[in-house]
């Protein structure tokens, strides 16, 4: 039963991810206001977290108060979940490449 709600709440993120996507152009490339290099895609990627995670507390805090419905607090905290799973693989990517590029002989 859980699989289902997790599977929809999944499905729900990833559809509002694609939201705010920017679109391509017909080189394939990102709409211009959108730099291509990696450092800006990770700076974006975490200030985006960072404000879901700010976001999700806001909105277990109005849950507390009696303004957010169970569902909304319980369907927030899901979404925050896979932000937090994504973060945590790309940092143990970051690092492990890290390692690589240190153990190679120069």
């Amino acid at each position: 039963m859980t699989d289902s709600i997790y599977s929809a709440n999944a499905a729900l993120g990833a559809y509002r991810s694609t939201q705010t996507m920017p679109a391509e152009a017909d080189g394939g490339e990102a709409v211009a206001g959108h730099s291509g290099d990696f450092a800006s895609l990770l700076s974006e990627a975490s200030t985006s977290a960072i404000d879901q995670v700010r976001e999700v507390e806001q909105v277990m805090a109005e849950g507390l108060l009696g303004e957010r419905t169970t569902q909304e607090v319980v369907q927030a905290t899901l979404e925050l979940e896979q932000t937090v799973k994504l973060t945590v693989s790309i940092r143990d990517k970051l690092v492990e490449a890290y390692q690589d590029i240190m153990r190679m002989p120069i």
